[in-house]
C-alpha cells in the first residue's frame, strides 16, 4: 500500500530564492530580465513571488554553467528541458517521492539513494525535508501503527534517511550566530526527528551542537555549561521518558532557555519552565528562530 502524496505550493521572495540556490538576488534579477528564466507571480502587496519551479530552473542553470555552458545557453537549455519534460516542475518532486517510497518499501538501497540524489538536486534541502521526507515518515509511522507496514520497513527507511541526512549536516551551521545544543533525553533511542529539526535550524542560521540519542543528563548539563548556548532543544517520543526527566529539565530551564518536544500536554512542559515545541517540525523551527 502506497501513500498518496500532497504538496503545498511554496512561494518565496527573491531573498529566500537566493538563499536556497546560492545565486545572488542581483544575478537572479538579471537572469529574469535577460533570459526570462524566472516567472514570478505577484503578492497582494505587489511583491514578486517565486515558485519551486523557478528554484528548479535556477538550480538546473547553475549546474549547466558549472559544466561549461554560458549563462545564456544554460538558461535556454534549462527552460527547454522543462518544456520538453513537464515533470521538471512540482510533479517531478511527486515522482521522486513516489520512487523513494517504493524503493524503501522494497528494501532497495540503490534505488532509494538514487531518488534522494535526484530530490536534493531538484529542490532545496529545506523543501525536501518539509514537503517530502517529514510527510513520508509521518505516513510510514501511521502505517506501522495500523499494521500495514512492518517494523523492518520502518527501521530500514528511517536508518537510510537518517544516515543520508547526517551526511548532509556539514558542520550543523558552524558559522551561525545563534547557538543550540540538541539532545534526546536519557532513554530516548530515536533521534531522526531531532536530526531534521537541527538541520532546519542550521539552514536558518543557527550553530547546532548535536548530541543525538539517549544522552545522559549530566552530559547535557556539562555541554550547556561549557557552551552557554542560546537554547537547549530536548526531545523524546515517549511520555514516560519526559516524566522521568522532569526535575532535571526544570533544573536546566532555571539557568538557560530550554525547548522540549514530547508527547505530553504543553502545560506539563511549560510547568518545567521550558518551551513546548509540539509535533510539527517546521513549525517548531519557526518558533525557535523567532526567539
Amino acid at each position: 500500500m502506497y501513500v498518496e502524496w500532497s504538496f503545498v505550493e511554496s512561494l518565496m521572495r527573491i531573498g529566500e530564492l537566493s538563499r536556497r540556490t546560492g545565486v545572488t538576488p542581483e544575478l537572479l534579477r538579471a537572469w529574469e530580465q535577460r533570459y526570462q528564466l524566472l516567472r514570478p507571480s505577484r503578492s497582494s502587496g505587489g511583491f514578486r513571488l517565486y515558485s519551486i519551479a523557478d528554484e528548479a530552473r535556477v538550480r538546473r542553470t547553475t549546474a549547466l554553467i558549472s559544466e561549461g555552458l554560458s549563462a545564456a545557453e544554460a538558461a535556454r537549455q534549462a527552460t527547454a528541458d522543462e518544456l520538453a519534460d513537464p515533470r521538471l516542475e512540482r510533479p517531478l518532486v511527486a515522482d521522486l517521492a513516489s520512487r523513494l517510497q517504493q524503493a524503501l518499501a522494497a528494501f532497495d538501497t540503490g534505488a532509494a539513494q538514487d531518488a534522494l540524489d535526484h530530490l536534493f538536486a531538484a529542490v532545496s534541502l529545506e523543501f525536501a525535508l518539509t514537503e517530502v521526507l517529514i510527510p513520508y515518515l509521518h505516513d510510514l509511522g501511521e502505517q506501522w501503527a495500523s499494521g500495514t507496514a512492518t517494523v523492518a520497513q520502518e527501521h530500514f527507511a528511517s536508518n537510510l534517511i537518517r544516515a543520508r541526512l547526517i551526511g548532509l549536516a556539514q558542520g550543523w551551521g558552524a558559522d551561525g550566530s545563534s547557538t543550540s545544543v540538541a539532545a534526546c533525553l536519557p532513554g530516548e533511542a530515536h533521534d531522526l526527528g531531532l536530526v531534521m529539526l537541527s538541520l532546519l535550524m542550521a539552514r536558518r542560521g543557527w550553530r547546532v551542537t548535536f548530541l543525538g540519542a539517549d544522552t545522559p543528563f549530566d552530559s547535557i548539563e556539562s555541554t550547556v555549561e561549557a557552551l552557554r548556548p542560546t537554547v537547549v532543544v530536548l526531545a523524546t517520543y515517549d511520555a514516560s521518558v519526559f516524566h522521568a526527566n522532569q526535575d532535571a529539565i526544570a533544573r536546566l530551564a532555571a539557568t538557560t532557555r530550554v525547548a522540549v518536544a514530547a508527547p505530553v500536554d504543553d502545560e506539563a512542559i511549560r510547568g518545567t519552565g521550558a518551551q513546548a515545541l509540539g509535533g510539527d517540525i517546521p513549525a517548531a523551527v519557526g518558533g525557535l528562530v523567532s526567539w
